[in-house]
């Protein structure tokens, strides 16, 4: 009996260290687990893959308070008592002294998931009741027994259809989800104007649906558009107040300062607020990383492209947009990545959009929104 205490005892502490992949059931299916956080259960769920349990990180990260920070190989995550960066291309962690160990990372739904167990490594406690449904994570303000927890909750733990596997080795890209490789985000910048109606006709022919980055100031000006924009099913999206350099980007509480004023006036028109942003110009050179911590922080995701179509540039050179956008698309194709193309809501766009829709969907490519639950594809790789 002792020497199954002592056993137990070193399990215990295993899997506090976050050193024991916590047990997916018997019979090897994704049952859908809660996930307690100390004294509270979250609206959190973990799925089984492999015998680890898996989390969305940003959702786990904002329920525990911690801080995410994109990084070129990964991203970094301090709280509870410690820190670690998650690298990408299941790299594995770095610890806080510079060990490496290994952790797997992969996309469900558009979200990342991450092991539970790399809250271990930062002082948590993990709690393991599968008979109950339930996860938990604690740190030291922790009340409850795991037992007194699951009486407490015992109506709202209760069994998931199980999900299918997903491979965790599954490489982790900021377009997704959607077929890789064939999924579109269009995206039109500097709306609504007196355009947007005829933009929203032709988007409506071809069945279509893209995401809108929307300054303050001309929403005030074509409320109508923005109603109908939102009625269509199209992405709300922020794009600033004024648009000008000097005043954007005359610090970061100014920049703040223009995405929660277009926020405002986004809910004030269609009574829906957003969390996606893009800055004027994009966000390199001028949207440091004091200008990102200022604003990210409040729960924005920051956006830019990875396809220029010019269309601000070239104006009614239909020929020169329309290959500009084709040509990025079709270099992306080989590496399987998602077109996030950046257009404009302006007159000189219509003319060549049908002609770029019409060659889209004629290759196999699918339309789709960008979300707030999607990684981020910024050019400062920041994935908040």
């Amino acid at each position: 009996m002792r020497i199954k205490k002592i056993l137990l005892l070193f399990m215990s502490l295993f899997l506090i260290m976050g050193l024991v992949q916590v047990p997916a059931n018997a019979k090897g299916d994704s049952t859908i687990l809660k996930l307690g956080v100390n004294d509270k259960l979250s609206k959190v769920e973990a799925v089984s893959v492999k015998g680890t349990y898996y989390v969305p990180l940003r959702a786990l990260a904002d329920e525990l308070k911690w801080t995410l920070t994109g990084l070129t190989d990964g991203i970094h995550v301090a709280g509870g008592t410690g820190s670690l960066t998650l690298l990408s291309k299941d790299g594995g962690a770095v610890l806080k002294d510079g060990t490496t160990v290994p952790m797997s990372t992969f996309v469900q739904d558009g979200k990342l998931m991450a092991p539970l167990k790399l809250s271990g490594y930062l002082g948590y406690s993990i709690s393991y009741a599968g008979d109950k449904y339930l996860l938990r994570v604690k740190d030291g303000s922790a009340q409850l027994t795991d037992a007194a927890f699951t009486d407490k909750y015992a109506a709202e733990l209760k069994p998931k259809a199980p999900v299918a596997p997903t491979n965790p080795a599954t490489p982790v890209t900021p377009t997704e989800p959607g077929k890789p490789g064939r999924t579109v985000y269009l995206t039109f910048d500097d709306g609504p104007s007196a355009t947007t109606g005829d933009l929203l006709d032709i988007l409506r022919k071809y069945d279509v649906q893209a995401t809108f980055f929307m300054l303050g100031n001309n929403m005030n000006q074509h409320p109508a558009q923005v109603k109908r924009t939102a009625k269509e099913g199209h992405g709300l999206a922020l794009h600033g107040v004024t648009h000008r350099q000097e005043k954007f980007y005359a610090s970061p509480a100014a920049a703040l300062a223009e995405m929660s004023g277009a926020n405002a006036t986004l809910k004030k028109l269609t009574g829906a607020s957003t969390t996606l942003i893009r800055t004027p110009y994009g966000s390199k050179p001028y949207f440091t990383k004091s200008f990102r911590d200022k604003v990210l922080t409040q729960g924005y995701h920051l956006w830019d492209w990875n396809v220029d179509s010019y269309d601000w540039k070239y104006k009614q050179n239909s020929d020169r947009i329309y290959n500009t956008v084709m040509d990025q698309v079709n270099k992306l194709k080989a590496s399987k990545t998602n077109p996030v193309i950046l257009m404009h809501d302006q007159k000189a766009t219509l003319k060549v959009l049908p002609r770029i829709l019409e060659k889209l969907k004629k290759e196999g490519y699918t339309f789709k929104l960008i979300t707030k639950d999607m990684e981020p594809l910024n050019f400062w790789k920041d994935k908040r």
